[in-house]
């Protein structure tokens, strides 16, 4: 059964580890990697990633990226949102904090950074539009 737009929204605002897909080129199958994602409903969904990753120069040349995310327990359920990137922009402090604390214990947040900070190089943030959006409950199977 389809989710309700508040139902897959506010799922979607859940911290769930996503897929995120976006086109490889000709010949080649999408990008398909696990990423943190920030959202809140009714809003854009934004990502952190490396500036000279691929990831970044896929989505750049596509213009568009897709997220699913999903669970199990204690229902099956996904939801998968597409659209357009709206902004990109360079990451912040502030913007690397919120998506920590959002995935990891406030202990380990601050290890986390810091570790990022010495270890990604320069990154940025990829906001996107949600614009065409899939969803389902298959209930307990």
């Amino acid at each position: 059964m389809a989710l309700t737009r508040e139902e897959r929204e506010q799922f979607l605002a859940e911290p769930h580890i996503a897929a995120l897909a976006v086109d490889a080129g000709p010949g080649r199958a999408p990008l398909t990697v696990p990423i943190w994602y920030q959202y809140e409903p009714g809003g854009d969904i934004w990502i952190l990633t490396a500036l000279d990753s691929r990831k970044n120069q896929l989505v750049s040349a596509a213009g568009r990226f897709s997220l699913m995310v999903d669970r199990l327990e204690p229902t099956i359920r996904y939801v998968s949102v597409e659209g357009p990137v709206v902004d990109t922009s360079p990451a912040t402090l502030d913007r690397l904090r919120e998506i920590s604390a959002r995935y990891l214990p406030a202990e380990k947040v601050e290890e986390y950074v810091d570790f990022s900070l010495k270890n990604h190089g320069e990154t940025v943030v990829l906001r996107m539009r949600p614009e065409r959006w899939v969803s389902s409950d298959l209930g307990q199977v």
